[in-house]
């Protein structure tokens, strides 16, 4: 009888695989609560006016390039399409809960369950039509750019994909909430429909070059713990 050899993984294959889980986990909380937060709530930044889910969006597509840059291409687009699954995912057990009957004397929050699914609604599926377009669209130009440069310049990359990628998401998302009344009475004419993309935008700009940092730092950990020479994972 021949023996079973258990394969044991390398302690760097381990860390690998712990982080790439982590960097998910981080991706998906952040899609989703931006979807469930929306625009339930504008928040007032001093220079800025967005909408409460914005603060955690940002963050997927610094998640994404982490993981582009360590991972592959392939990856980071398979947690793309995961992310986009999971939220509709999340959406239909919302409605599942929005459509059973209330416990009599124990739903103590119904009302505001409501008020948060209708809110939810078109801010999901406006969001997951842009998240999929400008997520897929970062992918592609951060490899685009890693090719260009021949794996040089972290900075450029991770900046160049982010702030072009934003631009079509910020324009679709707005866009589709504005033409379905998803944004509500407080923005119903065409310039304060600008105004909210431009406040937008630019804190997604800013928060491209904030994170560009921590961008750096996730790369470099994972470079010394893994030991993964980013030209072997292209295609991975």
């Amino acid at each position: 009888m021949t023996a079973t050899v258990e394969y044991a993984p390398s302690r760097a294959e381990r860390f690998s695989d712990g982080f790439y889980l982590l960097l998910s986990g981080i991706f998906l909380t952040s899609l989703t609560l931006g979807n469930i937060v929306g625009i339930t709530k504008f928040v007032d930044l001093g220079i800025f006016v967005i909408p409460a889910g914005l603060l955690a969006y940002p963050i997927t597509f610094l998640a994404t390039d982490i993981m582009s840059e360590i991972y592959g291409r392939k990856r980071a687009q398979q947690l793309v399409w995961t992310g986009f699954a999971m939220n509709f995912f999340m959406l239909g057990l919302m409605a599942l809960g929005h459509v059973l009957p209330d416990a009599a004397g124990v739903s103590g929050a119904a009302s505001t369950f409501d008020t948060v699914y209708d809110f939810m609604k078109p801010n999901v599926i406006a969001s997951m039509i842009a998240y999929l377009v400008a997520q897929s669209l970062d992918v592609q130009a951060f490899h685009f750019w890693k090719r260009l440069t021949k794996g040089k310049h972290l900075w450029l990359r991770n900046n160049a994909s982010t702030i072009g990628s934003q631009i079509v998401d910020t324009l679709l998302i707005l866009s589709i909430l504005y033409a379905t009344g998803g944004l509500g009475a407080e923005i119903d004419t065409l310039p304060e429909l600008f105004a909210l993309m431009a406040s937008s935008y630019a804190f997604k700009f800013c928060f491209a070059l904030f994170d560009t940092p921590f961008f750096y730092l996730g790369v470099y950990v994972l470079r010394r713990k893994v030991g993964i020479v980013p030209e072997a994972v292209e295609e991975v």
